[in-house]
């Protein structure tokens, strides 16, 4: 094994104990990965050697960066680093910025220099950075200069964060893109164990309070083998666009890393999308692979069949479940199958999905080359097919949460559970129930919320909707939905009844739900994903 380049051990020593580690195989040959590897340096500098030199790389309305060229910027960046801020391999960076390029390369230069990426979701507030820098400690933050407020107030809060340099900001003196002028673009990657830590990425927080699982180089690059290669299968001609924020890994992976391992190109646009911004997007830069939440597919079907997607070859559909309802929506819009699969922070990225004649409606898909899935029951055992249980996988990463006593509930016996009920059929394909804690079992019945809301989203005037169980007396728990309306419909007792007798007649009539709330607007996390626990607390 390669010794580990990092000098500061702070992560390292908050590992969990080696009894609640997960087993890593790597089975396939191209996860077989050198002990020393630094993954900016296996992207991005050995790009040249692939003939992706001159290849645009990153793109916005305001620039165009090739491979080289983002390159250079990035070691300009890993010197200011090093040289100015005086960082050791293994001090932690914390990030902080929307999706842009100057947030792609501050990213990619601190772990190239060999420090930890701790990338935190732009709309975060004072308090739940307070968070994020009292567990992990960074010795610096870059952040975008829009975003200065909230990072500020919470470093008063918490002195362990000792600077913070802005980025996007071209006018100030002591700035990132400044001080990186000054500089060589001269820089050597500081030469990594694969093992080393690469970054910390804090979960989005649909179960409560935000955990921190470590990403180690070998397991980004180890995930490089498996989904994009087998299932959605990049070109480096491509040009990809999205919505989810790099401080995501489904964004961080989808929005960059992936497109970086093809030789393809990322389009950041400027400011947040909205769903008819992206589909004016995708025509006016001719984009080919797009990755959003299903929330969003829906919500981009009208306008994506009024002024057409001619260029879109593949819509990546994850963050939460993909009612069957969306999936036909955007088929009959554009003449796309859309591209679904589950994945989790805990493992970086997509580990069950399928793409074009291998999608079976209603299947998230089957285990992507790389990883085994199995439905077991509460004490670990397989259940027979066809039958609700837990998920569990296995693969070439796993879990490994810093410093935090969840990671017994995590992985058993190298296993990771993920919290997903799920089925799966004879021919081994994933149908997803619900969250393994958010099953509803009401009078004996097992009832999936996310079958409720597919029901409940094929009705006219449902825009949005969240199922949860409801505790009950008489049946132990009740269906209950929250639902959001079309302009022009009005939430009263006579929508009620048609609501619940239009689930009676779509599902099992057991299913549908004893109680309708109307809504405004479902809670949700910066990713997209519905919290259901908030809609638990509502009355």
């Amino acid at each position: 094994m390669t010794a580990s380049a990092q000098i500061d051990r702070f992560v390292h020593d908050r590992l969990p104990p080696a009894d609640q580690l997960p087993i890593f195989r790597y089975d396939l040959p191209e996860l077989q990965l050198p002990d020393q590897a630094n993954l900016v340096e296996e992207l991005l500098d050995k790009a040249a050697d692939r003939g992706f030199a001159d290849k645009p790389m990153l793109r916005s309305p305001v620039r165009t960066l090739t491979y080289a060229e983002a390159a250079v910027e990035v070691n300009r960046i890993a010197q200011v680093l090093t040289e100015d801020l005086r960082l050791v391999p293994g001090n932690r960076v914390l990030l902080r910025g929307g999706n842009s390029i100057a947030m792609a390369l501050a990213w990619l230069a601190v772990v190239k220099a060999g420090m930890i990426a701790v990338a935190t979701m732009p709309l975060l507030r004072a308090k739940e950075l307070g968070e994020i820098l009292e567990k992990s400690q960074p010795s610096a933050a870059l952040c975008d200069g829009k975003l200065l407020d909230e990072l500020q107030t919470a470093q008063q809060a918490h002195p362990v964060l000792k600077t913070i340099v802005a980025f996007n900001q071209p006018d100030a003196p002591d700035s990132l893109s400044a001080r990186a002028a000054s500089k060589s673009g001269v820089f050597k990657a500081c030469p990594t164990s694969a093992d080393d830590i690469a970054l910390l990425a804090f979960t989005s927080g649909t179960t409560g309070k935000p955990k921190a699982p470590v990403t180690t180089h070998r397991d980004v690059l180890a995930m490089c083998q498996t989904w994009p290669r087998h299932i959605l299968r990049a070109r480096s001609d491509d040009i990809v666009i999205g919505s989810p924020p790099l401080a995501f890994t489904f964004g961080l992976g989808g929005l960059l890393i992936f497109p970086m391992w093809a030789g393809a190109s990322v389009y950041f646009h400027d400011g947040p999308y909205s769903p008819e911004s992206m589909v004016q997007v995708i025509r006016n830069v001719g984009a080919t692979i797009c990755y959003t939440a299903p929330t969003f597919y829906r919500q981009m079907a009208a306008f994506a069949k009024q002024h057409g997607v001619p260029s879109l070859r593949i819509s990546v559909s994850a963050g939460e479940a993909l009612p069957d309802a969306t999936r036909q929506m955007w088929k009959q819009a554009t003449g796309i199958e859309m591209l679904d699969g589950i994945g989790g922070t805990e493992v970086f990225h997509i580990y069950i999905s399928a793409a074009g004649d291998e999608v079976r409606r209603g299947a998230v898909g089957k285990a992507v080359p790389g990883f085994t899935a199995r439905i077991v029951d509460d004490d670990g055992n397989e259940v027979p097919r066809g039958t609700v249980g837990k998920l569990a996988i296995i693969g070439p990463v796993g879990c490994r949460y810093l410093d935090d006593p969840r990671q017994a509930n995590y992985v058993k016996k190298g296993w990771n559970y993920p919290g997903d009920a799920f089925v799966e059929d004879e021919d081994g394909y994933f149908f997803y129930q619900s969250r393994a804690d958010d099953m509803i079992v009401t009078a004996g019945y097992n009832v999936g919320g996310p079958e409720v809301e597919d029901a409940l989203l094929k009705h006219p005037a449902v825009a949005e909707c969240g199922v949860i169980g409801k505790p009950d007396e008489e049946r132990g728990m009740i269906v209950k939905a929250f639902c959001v309306l079309k302009p022009g419909h009005a939430g009263d007792a006579a929508l009620v009844k048609a609501l619940q007798d239009h689930v009676k007649a779509t599902i099992a009539p057991f299913k549908y739900p004893r109680e309708v709330a109307f809504v405004a607007n479902l809670p949700r996390t910066e990713t997209g994903k519905l919290q259901r626990f908030k809609l638990r607390q509502l009355p």
